[in-house]
């Protein structure tokens, strides 16, 4: 999961780029990065850390010019924290691209070799992203003649791009001397969304990963990308697109509407916060048919993204709704830290209980889902220490089972405490008294509720089933391995650390 922003403008556009990353920064915490164009020269700065962090004055001084793409970087498939691995990429030739990808791809591996052995391109880190951009760049080597481009030709190469690439990718790209290109995978799992305004000059452009950095810039929503589509905007700010899979279908991930996306977003035609309302409906239904025996005296959110979900679930059951748990702004989102030590920590950092709310009560926590079960067990825990007599928590997703290899960070089966494990099982190792998972088909009809029209989801981290048919358990062991190679490096250098700083002692027996 990565933030994403494209903008044509009349007027420089450094500003714009550096408020929309601000608003997209809960899509990424790891590393930041903006790149501008003026004429057929590039401008980037780009580093790792927040987006406050990464940028200062004289930083957006030296980002000139009226067209630019942004990113916020959140490391998937266990790709390691890196500097060198945020965004955009650039590369030269034979045209000067820039790039920036929300999403992963599942054939990275062997379109590397593809890129030595027979395109000649020499890929400089472990990012799919940069794999992309290679890609990308050949195609249009492959399709332009005498190195000139137009829309149809960067149309071309992007079909192109779609036949050779598998697995999720929302993508915006700069071409020198051209204008913004943006597409999207055939199966539509990450989002993007065109915004545009009229400058009465013309008009100006922005596409971006959610409507919301839309909104806050002053540009009016006109559509989603396509699965599959491609559109270009030149420097004149004029506007086309076209179809470029032979073959698509709209499966946007169910996990945007669960948690990755902010609330106040449209994607897909689907508001995020009614489908959060719609899944407490959902969760209300389940609990008045199922657990009416629970004796719940109130219901609390755990902050944020669960809020919506549990304001209907008590106005459904009748039930006092409060809020539990008050929580530092400052503190990282707890699903997207790289490691499950920073992931611990946090918790308690980030979340305070109000003893007033749980003293003496059964309470009912009500959380938008559980992954890997840190957070939850520590939040049982703070619920009980608060004088809670009985706490019982539900999720408004359903037991996450399977890694979710398309731009999520679930790429281990053993991070995830539902993968093996019964209801009864999970409940005993969060601490709970009780546990109410959202059912699978009631979370489809909850998105669906807010747009008839989107009938089909991207749900593999639900029910092992990967939409685009190239996932196998080979390519999962192997994902796996090499996240566990990397944690095992990353613990081994931070022992190595300790030893050298004289925290730890070596054992001697």
């Amino acid at each position: 999961m990565c933030g994403i922003l494209g903008v044509v403008a009349r007027t420089p556009v450094n500003q714009l780029l550096y408020d929309g990353l601000l608003v997209l920064q809960h899509r990424g915490q790891d590393a930041a990065g903006i790149a501008t164009s003026e004429g057929q020269t590039f401008h980037m700065h780009k580093g790792g850390g927040l987006v406050r962090d990464v940028f200062h004055t004289r930083n957006m001084r030296a980002l000139p010019g009226n067209m630019g793409i942004a990113h916020c970087r959140y490391p998937t498939a266990g790709s390691p924290s890196s500097a060198a691995e945020s965004q955009p990429f650039y590369v030269n030739s034979p045209f000067g691209i820039v790039l920036g990808h929300n999403g992963n791809l599942t054939n990275s591996e062997s379109l590397k070799q593809e890129m030595f052995r027979q395109d000649l391109r020499h890929i400089n880190t472990n990012s799919d992203s940069e794999v992309l951009l290679n890609v990308l760049a050949h195609e249009l080597q492959e399709a332009s003649t005498n190195y000139k481009l137009d829309p149809q030709i960067i149309f071309a190469a992007v079909a192109a791009v779609h036949r050779r690439c598998r697995g999720a990718y929302a993508v915006v790209a700069m071409i020198a001397g051209y204008g913004l290109l943006a597409f999207r995978d055939p199966y539509g799992i990450r989002p993007l969304v065109i915004g545009r305004t009229d400058t009465g000059n013309g008009y100006e452009y922005l596409v971006a990963s959610e409507s919301v950095a839309l909104d806050t810039l002053g540009f009016q929503i006109v559509r989603d990308v396509a699965p599959g589509e491609a559109v270009f905007i030149d420097e004149e700010g004029n506007f086309y697109s076209r179809q470029c899979a032979a073959k698509t279908s709209l499966n946007p991930c169910i996990f945007e509407y669960v948690y990755l996306a902010r609330p106040d977003s449209l994607m897909d035609g689907v508001s995020v916060y009614e489908t959060r309302l719609h899944m407490g409906e959902q969760l209300a239904a389940k609990i008045r048919s199922q657990y009416s025996h629970l004796d719940i005296d109130v219901v609390i959110p755990i902050p944020d993204s669960s809020r919506p979900s549990a304001m209907q679930l008590a106005l459904n059951l009748g039930l006092s709704y409060r809020e539990g748990f008050v929580k530092n702004r400052y503190i990282g989102r707890t699903f997207i830290m790289p490691g499950q030590r920073e992931r611990r920590k946090s918790v308690r950092q980030k979340l305070n209980a109000v003893a007033m709310e749980f003293k003496g009560k059964n309470v009912l926590l009500v959380d938008d889902s559980i992954v890997r079960g840190t957070t939850s067990h520590e939040i049982v825990m703070m619920a009980r220490e608060s004088g809670a007599n009985r706490v019982f928590f539900a999720s408004a997703a359903p037991p996450v089972r399977y890694p979710n290899v398309y731009g999520i960070d679930m790429p281990t089966r053993q991070e995830l405490i539902a993968n093996g494990r019964s209801n009864e099982e999970i409940a005993r190792e969060i601490g709970a008294d009780a546990l109410i998972y959202q059912d699978l088909d009631a979370l489809k009809a909850a998105v669906t509720e807010a747009n008839p029209r989107l009938t089909q989801f991207e749900t593999s981290c639900f029910d092992g089933s990967y939409i685009t048919g190239d996932v196998t358990r080979e390519y999962l062991d192997s994902v796996e391995n090499h996240r566990n190679c990397a944690r095992d490096g990353a613990a081994e250098d931070e022992r190595s650390t300790q030893l050298d700083l004289g925290l730890v002692e070596i054992d001697r027996a």
